[in-house]
């Protein structure tokens, strides 16, 4: 049995579990925060999620030190490691076992994006793909079925395919007192 393999057993009895507390009534919805806060000469960008941290920055053509992936990568990037996470779900959900797992996402972002001559040019990364390789014994149908359930229940590949309204506000601190000294929202610049 490879490593990958013993990991999706200790998965699938997560998986039944977390099933389990969800059929009984015990789950609940998840309070999810992230906290970037723009650092100092370098202004490269910490980005803090519980307990971990992340640095984001520009490369050199941009005014950066390229200390770490630009904010499009990382979304790339966060795409990938949820369709890789769904896929260790669902292969330990319906027992496929896998050698390997590797996913490749790549995607295009134009800086003359939205400039004079490329208005309808997206300033959003975008033709994003996917490629998932994978090494298993399974049969063909038993890795289309999972792929199936992957793009079915991925929660930030169905983020992206499905727009949303986010919500957003602007707090005016004053760095002297420490203190917010004014509140606009989104909300407010539209009745403005």
């Amino acid at each position: 049995m490879s490593h990958l393999n013993e990991y999706l057993a200790e998965k699938r009895a997560a998986v039944l579990a977390r099933n389990a507390a969800v059929e009984a009534g015990a789950a609940k919805p998840v309070q999810l925060k992230a906290n970037v806060r723009a650092e100092g000469r370098s202004g490269v960008r910490r980005l803090r999620i519980r307990e971990h941290q992340v640095i984001s920055d520009s490369p050199p053509d941009f005014a950066g030190y390229d200390l770490g992936p630009s904010s499009p990568e990382l979304q790339l990037g966060v795409l990938g490691t949820c369709v890789t996470h769904i896929f260790l779900i669902q292969a330990a959900e319906r027992q496929v076992p896998l050698e390997s797992l590797e996913v490749e996402v790549t995607g295009i972002i134009d800086p003359r994006g939205g400039k004079p001559g490329h208005e309808k040019t997206p300033i959003w990364p975008h033709e994003i793909g996917y490629t998932v390789h994978i090494d298993s014994p399974a049969s063909r149908e038993e890795i289309d079925a999972l792929f199936e359930a992957v793009e079915r229940n991925c929660p930030i590949l169905n983020l992206l395919r499905n727009p949303q309204t986010i919500r957003a506000e602007v707090k005016l601190v004053d760095s002297k007192a420490g203190a917010a000294n004014a509140s606009r929202t989104e909300d407010d610049a539209v009745a403005a």
